[in-house]
């Protein structure tokens, strides 16, 4: 294996419950975006699943970026949604995820607002599953997360929501209510407006010779960054005038 081979692997081992998780040796630790992104193609390689999605956000103000895979075992629906324990709590991130209808074959001229609004089937309330691998290394270097995933074990989708009100989502009150407890939150879009960052993912991604299918659900910020909440329990979850729906959250 070459070291980004070796790194991808690692990463990898990373992401299995009861392991202690260890970060990348210097020699493997990514030094910019650009060969993170490479990290990240090698995990894609040596999985035996697809990408099923994607996270990212509009470019940060420092020039960084964050985009990662999301792999299709790791992606749920359902009465039950299964992630590893973390800090004693199952944390998520609610968030909309943006669906595919079409193929977006990579192209170096990238592609147009609306050719990308076309390609979008559908839009769902979704979680991301999140993991705190570098708990215990604060240290890490941002590009070594960013190669890591940011933080992400999976995603689960919920219903379909209007698209048109997906769109305009920048703030939504959210709701999760459990037999332990109700958590109720006003929460923002970090980028103000949800849809903006696939648009501008696709293209950089395209040019970057990255294909995309249909099917491939894009989420693109949390509104109210992590939620900690108690698995085992039906938990009711509400995004106010857009849907609801329950699941319970078991250990993996």
């Amino acid at each position: 294996m070459n070291n980004n081979q070796q790194a991808a692997q690692h990463l990898l081992n990373n992401r299995k419950a009861g392991v202690t998780v260890t970060p990348l040796a210097a020699e493997l630790s990514p030094k910019d975006c650009e060969h993170a992104f490479q990290i990240q193609a090698e995990m894609i390689a040596l999985r035996s699943d697809a990408v099923a999605g994607w996270k990212c956000l509009l470019p940060l103000e420092n020039g960084n970026i964050i985009a990662a895979p999301i792999f299709a075992d790791t992606l749920q629906s359902g009465d039950n949604c299964a992630l590893f324990m973390d800090g004693g709590k199952a944390r998520v991130e609610p968030e909309i995820a943006f669906v595919l209808g079409t193929d977006l074959p990579a192209r170096a001229e990238g592609y147009t607002a609306d050719e990308v609004d076309a390609a979008i089937k559908g839009c769902h309330m979704a979680l991301e599953l999140m993991q705190a691998r570098y708990r215990e290394y604060p240290d890490a270097t941002f590009f070594e997360k960013l190669a890591d995933g940011m933080v992400n074990q999976g995603l689960f989708l919920g219903p379909e929501i209007e698209k048109s009100k997906a769109y305009a989502a920048s703030k939504i009150n959210i709701t999760f209510d459990q037999q332990s407890g109700k958590q109720e939150m006003e929460g923002s879009h970090p980028n103000e407006l949800p849809y903006k960052p696939v648009q501008w993912m696709i293209n950089f991604m395209s040019q970057r010779g990255v294909n995309f299918k249909a099917g491939q659900a894009f989420i693109t910020g949390s509104y109210k960054g992590i939620v900690e909440v108690d698995f085992n329990q039906e938990t009711a979850i509400s995004y106010a005038d857009l849907g609801e729906y329950k699941v319970t959250f078991k250990e993996l």
